[in-house]
């Protein structure tokens, strides 16, 4: 029975009762070590390095047992990583690769080889890495890319502090891009040293085995904790970290306040070639490192590990807070986004190669801003919340790198390289094309529930992230819990917001832009409906009625513009209004005229923000019962009594009226929404757009 270790730098997980069920399973085992290893970002980033083991198996044609390699495919994350997710190969036929290889300048070619010693055909696709693991003898590797060895990795005096540490029970192998060359010289260092227990490949990261799943953790975890040790016990004593601060961090309310501002024109720069999502943190990591003196050199520096840069570009964008805080700061923001085109452009052309790709997105993925904290944008949320991981951990290799020696990026031809490698780029030619609201994203008022709800859901599913509200707390914080069990984190934001209420309107906006960049798509779909004759309407009912849906919509309107401008994308208003914005029915003066009013206001709008090409456009739905809170009130009892029928015949009843006997569902008000608002009515404004099932009375033209 194994106990427990005791570690400082590391998370020791394992658990002996589940890997004792996983005992007969040497795959199932490894599998198990892998998601352990993925589960603590100070070992691996998310993506990074990779795990094998090599186990015996049955030979479908002949019947016999044959040795089986399990490795992470091509892509995949070892935090997640399920049997899918790997590939597996003849251990005999990838080491009869070494017949076939010619040499460094044909290292390319071996990855179509790779397919010729597939186990399942069918598995995952083999990365560039397979030969680092398959060519060893070992039958468990992790392959791993710990902030602590990658600084070590990263030093100037790397090989030396290795010896200091582990002295021979470690080797070292200079910066080489990944493939067949590298795992050829891999199993010739451990041909050589019979003894290690491991490999620091410089610039990159570490290769731990053991002959049992458990023991390559443990091994990993100890060589980790070690580096980790010797670090920390050093931080300080050649040098203050990051030569000392040059300034001190705003306060949190002021730093989120100044990012909330700063974020949709970062945004609108960032996005010259698609449209991006943003993502800031101000983790504590990141304001040491921005606010330091060595801030402006380590960064001109660049990354070092290949995953790195891969999400991060070679290096960052480093703002300064003085010209920020002047009258000319979007002047500025331009000419900083212009300049760093400029040099990645350079780069570019210094670097490149007769059958390089062309050249990518020149715009920054990666910005500093000392006091505040650092932005990264990307395709996608997820892409761009991973990016400022990937930095956290190059701005954590810096740190452990510079107090035991001096930092040293990756040379500027070997970066390019990687960010150019034409494998890479088959890889982002295999990407899904992207959805119609990828990139986009939408704030929909009164988003916990009804027709709401049903928007945000349709337009997460077309690609876009959302910030969904209510007024209601509880009814918020289940849509919470709902969108995150079937969407994730990084699909969606929260915030209470009550449209009558200035504050919350701008809080919920300042959500939109630290959580995603900014917004797109604005939808006002909050509401009420009081329905009672006109004796009984009261001044409070009249009161209620046009805040919430005539000031409401103008005041987030306002708002959502403000937000537009910034980015400078364009944009999409959309307005829920209702069938009874353009008929005349009993009971019903307050609520019909406030619809009106809405309907009036939107046509307003349209002409008044074509100019900057944000798009203004209205749905009327029509008895909508599903799901929503007016008819779970007395506006149902009114209307029941209006049309002399019982609450529960109301669907029917409505139905009945339509030119297409149908029933109207939150779901088809949603696809109205999308058809406005995914690229193809890009050139209509000022529409309105009758869901009612056909109410000829409602009929605009």
């Amino acid at each position: 029975m194994n106990t427990t270790q005791a570690f400082n730098y590391v998370s020791y997980l394992w658990d002996d009762t589940k890997a004792a069920e996983l005992a007969d399973d040497e795959v199932a085992l490894f599998i198990y070590r892998s998601n352990l290893l993925g589960a603590d970002l100070r070992l691996t980033n998310y993506a990074g390095g990779n795990t094998s083991v090599k186990v015996m198996e049955t030979n479908p044609v002949s019947g016999e047992p044959v040795e089986v390699m399990w490795v992470k495919g091509s892509g995949g994350d070892i935090g997640t990583l399920t049997k899918k997710g790997c590939a597996n190969l003849y251990v005999e036929r990838l080491q009869a690769l070494k017949k076939r290889y010619r040499g460094l300048e044909f290292e390319d070619e071996m990855v179509e080889l790779f397919n010729h010693t597939l186990f399942d055909p069918k598995c995952a696709a083999p990365s560039i890495d397979t030969p680092l693991h398959g060519l060893l003898p070992f039958k468990h590797i992790d392959h791993l890319h710990p902030d602590a060895l990658i600084a070590i990795a990263a030093s100037k005096d790397g090989e030396a502090i290795m010896h200091e540490i582990w002295g021979d029970q470690m080797a070292w192998l200079p910066w080489q891009r990944p493939g067949f060359d590298l795992g050829l010289k891999l199993e010739e260092t451990v041909r050589a040293n019979p003894n290690l227990r491991g490999v620091i490949l410089g610039g990159h990261g570490l290769f731990t085995w053991g002959d049992t799943s458990y023991e390559s953790y443990m091994n990993t975890l100890e060589v980790i904790e070690q580096a980790s040790e010797y670090l920390n016990a050093n931080f300080g004593k050649k040098r203050p970290v990051f030569g000392g601060p040059a300034g001190q961090s705003l306060d949190v309310q002021s730093r989120h306040k100044q990012a909330a501002a700063l974020m949709p024109t970062l945004r609108g720069l960032a996005s010259g070639h698609r449209q991006m999502i943003g993502h800031f943190t101000d983790d504590e990591r990141v304001l040491e490192f921005v606010n330091s003196n060595d801030l402006p050199r380590l960064a001109r520096l660049g990354t070092s590990c290949p995953d790195h840069f891969l999400r991060t570009k070679i290096r960052p964008l480093v703002l300064d807070p003085a010209q920020l805080a002047g009258e000319d700061s979007v002047a500025y923001l331009e000419k900083a986004f212009a300049d760093y085109r400029v040099d990645y452009t350079a780069y570019y052309e210094r670097s490149k190669h007769p059958n390089s790709p062309a050249i990518r997105d020149p715009n920054p993925v990666v910005l500093l801003l000392p006091g505040v904290g650092m932005f990264t944008f990307a395709k996608d949320k997820q892409t761009a919340r991973v990016a400022a991981e990937f930095y956290t951990n190059a701005i954590n290799v810096m740190k452990g790198a510079e107090a035991v020696s001096d930092y040293v990026g990756l040379p500027e031809q070997e970066a390019f390289d990687i960010e150019y490698w034409l494998l890479e780029e088959a890889k982002l030619q295999r990407m899904p094309k992207p959805k119609p609201l990828s990139g986009k994203i939408a704030l929909i008022t009164g988003s916990a529930g009804g027709i709401g709800k049903a928007i945000a859901k349709k337009f997460l599913a077309e690609g876009a992230v959302v910030v969904i509200n209510d007024n209601d707390a509880d009814r918020l914080a289940g849509a919470k819990e709902e969108f995150q069990n079937e969407y994730g984190k990084d699909a969606y934001a929260s915030a209470l917001l009550d449209v009558t209420k200035a504050d919350t309107i701008n809080t919920a906006f300042d959500v939109a832009a630290l959580a995603f960049g900014g917004v797109d798509i604005a939808v006002n779909c909050a509401g009420l409906s009081i329905s009672k004759p006109i004796e009984d309407h009261t001044e409070k009912d009249w009161d209620l009625l046009y805040d919430v849906l005539v000031k409401g919509q103008f005041f987030v309107t306002q708002k959502a513009v403000e937000i537009m401008r910034k980015q400078k994308l364009g944009g999409d208003i959309l307005n829920i209004a209702s069938k009874n914005g353009l008929v005349s029915g009993p009971n019903n003066a307050g609520y019909g005229s406030a619809k009106a009013a809405q309907l009036h206001l939107s046509r307003l709008n349209a002409a008044e923000l074509g100019k900057d090409h944000i798009r203004v456009n209205v749905v009327n739905p029509d008895a909508v019962i599903s799901d929503s809170k007016i008819w779970a009130g007395a506006w149902a009892e009114g209307r029941a009594k209006a049309y002399g029928v019982t609450v529960a015949e109301l669907p029917a009843y409505y139905a009945r009226r339509t030119l297409l006997n149908e029933i109207i569902l939150p779901d088809d008000i949603a696809n109205a929404c999308l058809a406005f608002v995914n690229g193809l009515l890009s050139k209509s404004t000022g529409n309105v757009l009758n869901v009612d099932g056909g109410v000829a009375m409602a009929f605009v033209r």
